[in-house]
């Protein structure tokens, strides 16, 4: 068996979309899911914890890492079972998040286009369960395959074993034990498309479509966000660094009591109301701005930018003075959906 791919003081300044110019003490790419303990047990002899990482589209690196960067480059589709209406597709955890969106449209699979254009792979979406335009991958996903630390082995968590929530899962709080390693989806060709959240349909009709597949309605929504959204390859970024905060539904009335214009939503849990965490930071007047390289994009005010050289902790910065500044003005404490690495927020 050949050894694993190791290097020693690697740049990570292309494995993150925020394009921070952090170093990691060591970094290891892993194909073979079966050999994910070999690379745990190597970064045990060295004394290093390990972090694993994907496209780097949800993290923050404040600081160097001190550790051993482990990437899995596994990046198998399939369809496991399928009938004339549904599929089960298999992912494996390298695949980029847009590909399989691409590879399940093309074959008239249902679900995932509401997602088009996410950022970062399918080995990060369970974390934080992803979603946009009014769809959650949780709603999807039917197994994930994950190597526990705990025993060593790889097991399989059924949906409800996963504990998805609104950016959140079992994954995202119990990241010391699981490396995922594929993800399966149950897909329905008959399932309703969801064209009402704002913006869709006026898209979909400046296209010319009457009749919306989902392949439109994927492409629609890639054009809203490709405007609105800056490119990661031209503006270093992490896409939506806050996310919309959840008030007790008193609370919130209270709020849009005072701002009427405040755009609110339902949250999907009984007694809470979600508020638009864009719409606040715009606002309280922090839309495009910048300081050094750091800043908030033009385009939108969840999007926490790189204008260049910008460190991470020059970019934590800029994202903390937005929450105070929110919180002074809404009494609403903003959180970071990214992962931040070398810091407490």
């Amino acid at each position: 068996m050949q050894p694993l791919p190791w290097a020693d003081d690697v740049s990570l300044a292309g494995r993150n979309t925020l394009r921070i110019a952090a170093r990691a003490a060591a970094m290891c790419d892993v194909r073979d899911p079966s050999r994910i303990g070999e690379a745990f047990d190597l970064a045990a002899m060295k004394g290093m914890e390990v972090l694993v990482l994907g496209e780097g589209s949800n993290v923050l690196f404040a600081a160097d890492y001190p550790g051993l960067v482990l990437c899995l480059t596994g990046d198998d589709c399939r369809i496991l079972e399928q009938d004339d209406s549904r599929a089960l597709i298999r992912a494996e955890a390298g695949m980029l998040w847009n590909e399989l969106v691409h590879w399940t449209l093309a074959r008239g699979w249902n679900g995932l286009e509401n997602m088009a254009l996410i950022p970062g792979t399918v080995g990060a979406c369970p974390i934080q369960n992803i979603g946009a335009y009014g769809a959650e991958v949780g709603e999807f996903i039917e197994t994930v395959e994950a190597f526990d630390r705990a025993s060593g082995r790889i097991k399989r968590l059924s949906n409800s074993e996963c504990a998805f929530g609104y950016r959140d899962s079992r994954f995202k709080h119990e990241r010391d034990q699981w490396v995922i390693t594929a993800v399966e989806f149950r897909l329905d060709k008959t399932r309703p498309l969801k064209m009402a959240y704002a913006g869709v349909p006026e898209e979909l009709v400046a296209m010319g479509i009457t009749e919306p597949k989902a392949l439109h309605l994927a492409e629609a929504i890639s054009r809203i966000r490709t405007r609105k959204l800056p490119n990661p390859a031209l503006v270093g970024n992490a896409g939506s660094f806050f996310k919309n905060p959840m008030l007790p539904d008193a609370e919130a009335n209270a709020l849009k009591a005072t701002y009427p214009e405040l755009p609110v939503f339902p949250s999907g849990v009984d007694g809470y109301k979600k508020l638009s965490a864009a719409w606040l930071i715009e606002k309280a007047g922090w839309k495009g701005y910048r300081e050094g390289d750091a800043g908030i994009a033009e385009q939108h005010a969840l999007v926490l930018v790189n204008h260049g050289k910008a460190s991470g902790a020059e970019l934590l910065a800029v994202a903390r003075k937005v929450v105070a500044a929110v919180q002074a003005q809404f009494g609403v404490v903003l959180e970071p959906e990214p992962r931040i690495l070398g810091a407490d927020f």
